[in-house]
């Protein structure tokens, strides 16, 4: 039989009550309180073996009162609960010495478990340096159990050096959890370096990582430093690691066994202290059955798995990052706008191939393109249901159709000014909102064929490639 005493602060009673129930039935003493200053007394004369505590009370909150108990009693487990379900309540828990964060509602049978884990263990001493952001810059949005799940392991993984892969479809914010890794852990004081394999000509990512020697190759003009020599002492994203070459396959896991590395060109080990982060939307599993990717490497980078789901599998906070996004914009400078609650269940009905990234893209455009003030059904019905532009046959036509196409989203958005101009510093904003439809409506009239594509805007072909995977545009394979 469970033993221990468990002091539980609520200022609901029906929550009071249930954990008295539960907690009692596992053999536990609760004692209860509706206030944050009752907990402090029975925390400060040494009462209780554990502490669950509400973050917002009537007189403080739990953490203002945190650091506090960690200070006079950091051996005392302490469990958090909230119904403010975000990620920096997961972060400012874990931060402030809390043994654990648990989203509202929860799992009776996960709390007592948790419980009976936390009296079990080791007693550790609070975590220096707490964090307090403010949550202005909050990098991950959503309260669905899907996200909460990544909340509280990206908090558990915060003050550890531990190599994380993460996986998830394009546009489900991979990139965005390697950032919280690292701005919110111990090596927030560090650089945050980034690389797309997809995005670096296979012949040079060896050089791209390492750095090269002057006379290492054609064009080695002057020594250059590779990404873990910028990243040194901070965080190192390796995007899209499926697609790293086999040579760059082997240099890399030398790193993740010895700590040290040696420039292209170079023959003298340099020593690295970097923490990795990897990404995929590929399974490697399959490559490291093809062939394509080292087995070991797998392994060693994951150590750490994180999975990141796609929108479709969270459709309940479409309406938190619309708002979300919106809120963005406006601190861009775009207009603000409200949305219709038909609208954001149209929204929670579409498939979101994009996934996140597409999401932030249409509701920039909304804002960017449209003078109502709220928008509604009928506007995101317009925007997601956009038949494909038809395929000319001739370069002239196809040109009508891309102008015509660009013609009406600014015009759209023109409009919403009246006979005046859009404010100062929206014109790169405009650009960018507009970017999406127009490549869109230039892959559809040339059947996905990024070359003609490319011609018919006007741009290279590298740099269209570019615009593709940085706007997440879907592009036509194989079509009939």
């Amino acid at each position: 039989m469970a033993t221990g005493t468990i002091l539980v602060a609520d200022d609901d009673a029906a929550i009071r009550t249930v954990l008295n129930q539960a907690l009692s039935r596992s053999g536990y003493e609760v004692r209860l309180t509706s206030n944050a200053a009752t907990l402090w007394r029975w925390v400060s004369q040494g009462e209780g073996d554990l502490v669950i505590t509400d973050v917002v009370m009537p007189d403080e909150n739990a953490f203002d009162l945190l650091p506090r108990i960690k200070r006079l009693r950091p051996e005392l487990p302490v469990i958090v609960m909230s119904a403010q379900n975000t990620f920096m309540t997961a972060i400012r828990a874990s931060e402030r010495g809390a043994y654990e964060y648990l989203p509202k509602p929860f799992d009776l049978k996960e709390l007592i478990s948790i419980v009976g884990r936390a009296l079990a263990e080791p007693k550790q001493r609070a975590k220096d340096d707490p964090l307090d952001d403010g949550g202005e810059n909050i990098p991950l949005v959503g309260r669905s159990p899907a996200m909460q799940d990544i909340y509280r392991v990206l908090a558990r993984l915060m003050q550890t050096d531990l190599t994380v892969m993460i996986a998830g479809e394009s546009g489900t914010g991979k990139e965005l959890v390697a950032r919280a890794l690292h701005d919110y852990g111990k090596r927030r004081t560090g650089p945050f370096v980034a690389i797309n394999m997809a995005a670096i000509p296979r012949d040079l990512i060896e050089s791209e990582l390492f750095g090269h020697e002057k006379g290492a190759f054609t064009g080695a003009q002057a020594r250059s430093a590779g990404r873990f020599e910028q990243a040194e002492g901070g965080t190192l994203f390796l995007d899209e690691i499926g697609d790293m070459p086999m040579e760059a396959q082997t240099r890399l896991l030398r790193v993740l066994q010895q700590g040290e590395y040696t420039t292209v060109g170079g023959r003298t080990p340099i020593k690295t202290d970097v923490r990795i982060v990897a990404a995929t939307n590929k399974d490697l599993r399959i490559l490291i059955n093809q062939g394509l990717f080292r087995e070991d490497l797998f392994f060693r980078l994951n150590v750490v798995p994180i999975r990141l789901p796609a929108l479709r599998e969270r459709s309940e906070d479409i309406p938190d990052l619309v708002r979300h996004f919106f809120a963005l914009g406006e601190r861009d400078g775009l207009p603000v706008k409200q949305i219709e609650v038909a609208a954001l269940e149209r929204l929670k009905r579409y498939r979101w191939p994009g996934n996140v990234r597409e999401l932030e893209n249409l509701i920039r455009r909304l804002a960017a393109l449209y003078p109502q003030d709220t928008i509604t059904e009928n506007i995101i019905e317009a925007e997601l249901e956009q038949p494909a532009a038809p395929l000319a046959s001739e370069g002239g036509e196809m040109e009508d159709t891309l102008m015509s196409s660009v013609e009406r989203h600014l015009s759209t958005y023109f409009h919403g000014f009246g006979e005046g101009l859009p404010p100062p510093g929206l014109y790169h904003r405009i650009l960018r909102d507009v970017e999406y439809p127009l490549i869109s409506t230039a892959l559809a009239a040339t059947r996905g064929n990024q070359i003609k594509a490319a011609e018919l805007l006007g741009v290279n072909r590298n740099t269209l490639r570019k615009k593709i995977r940085d706007l997440d545009v879907q592009v036509m394979r194989n079509p009939r």
